[in-house]
Order: C-alpha cells, then structure tokens, then sequence
C-alpha cells in the first residue's frame, strides 16, 4: 500500500455520527456481516497463518453473521419500540455474545474477543473518546486471550489501530484513524512473520479486522473509507503448497472448538493443559461461558479437559488434511485450489413451502415441494433424482409418509446406476440439519453417515391449527385450536400460537439442546419468530437460534432442536 494516513480535518461533517448510538451499532453489525461476506473468498485465499486451511473470511464471515442476528433479535423482540427500545449497552453487548456463540476458528473466536472487549467500554458511553478507550480494550483483551501472541498477525492489527486513535476527538475521527493505523499496519504484516513473507501475502484475519473497522468508518461518516490498493509485492494469492501439519508435518493435525460453561478458575486451569496438548490456543468469553479454539494431535484429549473443566457443547473437531490445500501440479499457473475434484454428488430434498425449497436449493439441493395435502408421487420423485445428474444421490423425504415411496424411488434409480442413500429424515428442520453438515469433498459412506447421524440428533416439533374437533394424546381439541405437535404425537393444546410456541419450546428443551431452528411461513402473527428467539435467548444459555422463512405452503412453524 502507498498511501499513508492522512491529516483530518477538525470540522465535523453534518453527516457525521456524534455517538454511536444503538441504531448506528445495528447498521455497523449489518455492514460488518455484509462487507465479509463480499471479502470471504478473498481473504479465504490469502490464509496461510496458522494454518494454510483456506478458512479465515469464511469463519470470519459466518462469525459477523452470527453477531448481527444476535442484535436484530434485541430490536425485533415484543416491545422493542419507543421507551422499551434497545439502547447502545443492550446493542453492542448482544453483538459481542452473538459472535461469542456463533465464533468459528482462530480468527472468528479472536474478532468475537475483540467485540467482548469493546462492549464494556461502550455500554459506558458511545462518543469518540469512549469508542477509542474500546478499541484498546478490545486489543488488549484479544491478546490475554491467546496463549502465545504472535506479532504480523490479527492481533497486531488491532493494537496498531487503536494506537493510531488514543488520543481520542470525535466518533468519525476516531474512526477513520483506528481504520487507517489497520490498514498500515496489515501492510507490514508480511515482514513480521515468515510465513506471510514466503508466501507474498498479509495476514488473513488482519485483512478481516480491517473490513470490520472499514464498515465501522462507513457507519458513522456516510462514506467507506477508501480502498487502498495493495503495494508492490503482494501476491493476492498464494502460491505453492500451504504449511504442512498433523503428524510427520510441522503443527497438530486437529482443530478442536467449543462452547464451555465453566467457572473461571476451571478455565485457568484448562487453559495450561491445552496448552501443554498443543498451539493456537484461544480462549474467549466470561461469566460463565467461553469459546475454546485449540489445534491438537489429540482431539479426545482436548474434549476431555473441557469436559474435566465443565460443560462443553457444540463441539467441532476439524481434520486438517481434509482442507490444506493441495500443491498446484508442476507448472501449473494461477491460484491454488482449496480442494481436491469433487464427486458428483447431489442432494434431493422434499420440502414444505416455496421459501424453504428456495432456500436448500440455494444450498445446492435439488428440490422437491411438498403442497399442503398433496405430497409428491414417486415419480416426481425420481424425477428430481434425474434431474440432479449425479452419480451419488442422497435423498431427504423429510416426512415419515414418504419413506415408503422414498425407498422405491432409490430402489428404481439404482437400477438406473445411480448410487442412492436414503436418509429416513420425518420433518424438514432434519434435512435442514443434514443438508448443513454435507460435504461433497469426502468419501459418500462417510457423508451419509454424517448427515445421518445431524438428522438423528434433531428434535422436531411442528404447529397446526384444528380443523374439527377431535380426540389427541394431548385431551380433546376443538375446531381453530392451536395443537403443538412433539415428534409426531400431539403434545399440546392452546389457544395462541405464538404462546403454544413457546410451552412447545420449553418442552423440548428440557432435555437440552445448542440450537432451536425455526422455520416459519407465511400468515403467522408478525414478530413470532423475534419472540421466540428472546424467549430462547432469556431462559437457556448458550442455546442459539436460526430462524428460516417457509413461505406459503408450509406448517404455521416447523421447529427442531439440535
């Protein structure tokens, strides 16, 4: 880059933020998810510290997601108007414990960190002076968190940018001087760590930081900050293979994350023995909850002290042979590519409402509606397996009615030589959970297996309305009677939905839970979906939410808990 900061001007703009107020956090939140996600690739492209997975704006990017869901569910929850509306304390420590939740790999726990060291500042005041005390804290307690800090990387980014503002002044002057500090520092990143410098690249999730800091300037000026280009030298790609690791190579072959409730002397102690079990060792969060990110040898071990330290859910463990990338052939030109040749493999699901078939369809699924009272005849259905074209099909009835006509159908297009796997999914938000979880990459036994057993591990309720009255496992139910329906077998009656809705969900999570999918269509009350994330939000820790939209054609609300 050849641009260095530049002198501001004390004037302030009328355009210009004076705080950064609760709306102004909500529109930071939304860019921040907006500016990774058109960055995701790019940055997922230069990852080659610590390790070469190729992952960092995708972790990044799916971490802002889950921290601005998290403040669109305090503006959107019953009540959030008027004097009742969120403040800049509620908004910012909502975006910190959503990304607390949703963090993925070194980068995302380490920005979700950075959020948490924020908040506590601005919960205090918003103007520029106290978003410059946050930025501090935030770097300052992003380097407590790691074990062993490394200079060139997010971290030195992140000290450099709140250097570059600690003298404080307005909101947009802070700003725009912590974003251009980032910037310069990235800039010297290669030259800290050998790493970045063989490979011609700066730091991946420094490049992440500075997107963040860049959305922040844009929020509270009206302006993105400009785009520097990158200076002489700078390779937008790496070439050649990335850093080798698991055994025989130079790091941990797993990387191991979870959320862990724990008191925080257990965390001291569980902190010095992943340490001693291996590197990148990230722990985040407080009162009670934490995100553990470690890459290990040993996973089981791993798993075993957060379980010895407390209680650890929404565990992830990650073989990295499955995702370094491969070296280019001899010769070759042009970016190195993340993954071998894929298998052609398809998924065909069968799915309520227009919205929710859109939506796996997006997904790569090849889909088939589901019309209210009309469920679709076997030759619809394999006709949706042709038409996917795929040597390996796994296919996703999602309705215990269809398995009969679901297992002819892969019978028939086996005859055909088609490779087929029946997943006996009984509701959608099982294919919802399987269809996350599919990896074309990997072998097809260990695929179906793998959404077999994110199918099995979902509990699934739906909502129906009575249309006569009739007798249930629940009592008798009369006509216009809202009936919650558990696995099946109705397991409530009320009047209300959205009340309905909530007794259903305490129900299910009574035996636990990580995560409530909500799938809601057209013609429920408004704000339903808003109010049952608050509901969960207030009364289960570290449960988190997702919520889909059916469209019309589908149950009133279709739930699963993972």
């Amino acid at each position: 880059m050849s641009r260095a900061p530049q002198p501001f001007d004390p004037t302030v703009r009328s355009d210009e933020r004076l705080v950064l107020d609760a709306g102004a956090v909500r529109a930071w939140s939304a860019r921040t998810a907006e500016a990774l996600g058109r960055e995701r690739a790019a940055i997922d492209a230069i990852n080659v510290y610590p390790v070469a997975d190729g992952d960092t704006g995708t972790n990044l990017c799916l971490t802002a997601d889950a921290a601005h869901r998290a403040v669109e569910a305090v503006f959107t929850a019953p009540g959030a108007s008027g004097a009742s509306a969120p403040d800049t304390a509620d908004a910012v420590r909502a975006m910190a414990h959503g990304a607390l939740l949703g963090a993925r790999g070194n980068s995302g726990t380490i920005l979700s960190q950075l959020l948490r060291g924020m908040s506590g500042v601005l919960a205090e005041g918003a103007d520029g002076d106290h978003l410059a005390r946050a930025l501090a804290a935030a770097a300052s307690s992003a380097r407590e968190a790691v074990a062993h800090p490394e200079e060139g990387t997010i971290l030195t980014v992140a000290s450099a940018a709140a250097a570059a503002c600690a003298a404080g002044g307005t909101l947009a002057d802070v700003a725009r001087r912590a974003y251009d500090g980032a910037r310069t520092a990235l800039e010297a990143t290669p030259g800290q760590l050998a790493v970045l410098g063989r490979a011609g690249v700066v730091d991946a999730g420094g490049q992440g930081l500075v997107a963040v800091l860049g959305a922040l300037v844009e929020t509270v000026t009206g302006r993105a900050p400009d785009v520097l280009a990158p200076s002489p030298g700078v390779r937008a790609l790496p070439e050649g293979p990335g850093e080798p690791c698991g055994p025989g190579g130079e790091g941990p072959g797993y990387e191991v994350l979870y959320l862990l409730e724990a008191e925080d002397a257990a965390v001291e102690l569980l902190r010095a023995r992943l340490d001693a079990l291996g590197d990148s060792l990230v722990v985040v969060g407080g009162d009670g909850l934490w995100n553990v990110h470690v890459h290990v040898d040993d996973a089981g071990a791993a798993v075993e002290a957060g379980i010895e330290a407390g209680r650890p859910h929404r565990i992830r463990i990650t073989h990295f042979a499955s995702t370094v990338p491969a070296p280019a052939p001899a010769g070759a030109g042009g970016p190195v590519h993340a993954r071998e040749e894929r298998a052609a493999r398809a998924v065909v699901a069968v799915l309520p409402g227009e919205g929710l078939a859109g939506l796996c369809a997006e997904a790569g699924a090849t889909t088939v509606q589901a019309r209210p009272g009309e469920p679709p005849a076997g030759d619809e259905l394999l006709a949706a397996v042709r038409r996917a074209h795929a040597r390996e099909v796994v296919l996703l009835p999602n309705d215990t009615d269809l398995r009969a006509a679901a297992a002819t159908v892969a019978e028939r297009a086996r005859a055909e030589g088609i490779r087929v796997a029946l997943i006996p999914t009984r509701a959608a938000v099982q294919g919802i959970a399987a269809l996350a979880v599919h990896e074309p990459g990997r072998s097809f036994d260990e695929d179906v297996v793998a959404m077999t057993a994110a199918a099995g591990a979902t509990r699934y309720a739906e909502l129906a309305v009575a249309e006569h009255r009739s007798f249930t496992s629940a009592g008798v139910c009369q006509a216009g009677d809202v009936l919650g329906l558990i696995e099946g077998d109705v397991a409530v009656i009320g009047q209300d939905l959205t009340d309905t809705a909530r007794t259903v969900l305490d129900r299910m999570l009574q035996a636990g839970g990580e995560l409530v999918t909500l799938v809601v269509a057209d013609g429920t009350p408004p704000g339903l979906a808003g109010t049952l994330e608050a509901h969960v939000r207030r009364g289960y820790l570290a449960v988190d939410t997702v919520t889909y939209h059916a469209g019309a054609g589908a149950p009133p609300l279709l739930i699963g808990v993972e």
